[in-house]
């Protein structure tokens, strides 16, 4: 199933939402669904490599990821950037600053997006009105968080070919589960700048290490991204068991 947006990608009522006909996501009740309707305020576009949202701003909406993909970051007052995590279809994103007056990240699109947009102010009405929606925002906020304990991990304690491959089988996982590419083959567009600031490795130590796995035949490196060729050597050689394959709530 690809769940990218239909043509009129602007103008997307939740009735005929494309995460609804996916497997990886659970069903909403009608109540539900007309609840989030009615919350929703419109979708918003982003083209390849606009910026979100950005640290230390103020943001009066969330979000949710109708389509595409793109990342969170943090950047040091010199430039260099750490790029914390990815987001994709279904991911919820902006809830940090639900809790704090600011952004305390940045948020790029990778790919051309599409967002569905809510009101940060009406939040407190959801969990309100509709506490099992509330709980499935309290999920994916842990859920985040299992994920970035996982990549902290992987930055402390793997080494840079087991760190490259757990990335790459991660990326593979989250993008096939939502059938995010024409080719769940291949992840794209993602450069070797974007894998070396994820790793927190130099941009010349990141080609060496992906040379390796090219080496072994489990990835193909291409101008615009990367060939998965064998998803179960990346995860061995991490060490890593990969994304669960059960069906999880958005908004």
């Amino acid at each position: 199933m690809n769940v990218s947006p239909p043509k009129s990608a602007l103008n997307v009522s939740c009735e005929e939402c494309p995460l609804l006909c996916s497997d990886s996501f659970r069903a909403f009740s009608q109540e539900e669904l007309e609840f989030v309707s009615a919350f929703k305020r419109g979708e918003l576009a982003s083209s390849t490599g606009s910026s979100i949202l950005l640290e230390g701003s103020n943001s009066p909406h969330l979000y949710t990821v109708l389509s595409g993909w793109g990342f969170r970051y943090k950047m040091l007052e010199d430039g260099r950037r750490q790029i914390l995590n990815y987001i994709f279809p279904g991911d919820f994103v902006g809830l940090q600053n639900a809790l704090h007056t600011e952004m305390q990240h940045s948020v790029e699109a990778l790919s051309d997006m599409v967002f569905c947009v809510f009101e940060r102010s009406r939040i407190y009405e959801l969990y309100v009105k509709q506490p099992e929606l509330g709980f499935d925002i309290t999920w994916l906020a842990a859920r985040e968080e299992q994920m970035l304990d996982e990549h902290l991990l992987s930055i402390g304690r793997r080494t840079a070919i087991e760190r490259a491959a757990y990335l790459l089988a991660f990326l593979s996982d989250r993008a096939a589960a939502v059938g995010l590419f024409e080719k769940n083959s291949r992840i794209e567009p993602l450069t070797q700048q974007h894998v070396a600031d994820t790793l927190g490795l130099s941009l010349v130590h990141t080609n060496k290490t992906l040379r390796k796995l090219c080496d072994n035949d489990t990835i193909a490196w291409h101008d615009s991204g990367f060939e998965i060729r064998d998803a179960e050597k990346l995860k061995e050689i991490a060490g890593w068991p990969g994304v669960s394959g059960l069906a999880r709530p958005f908004l």
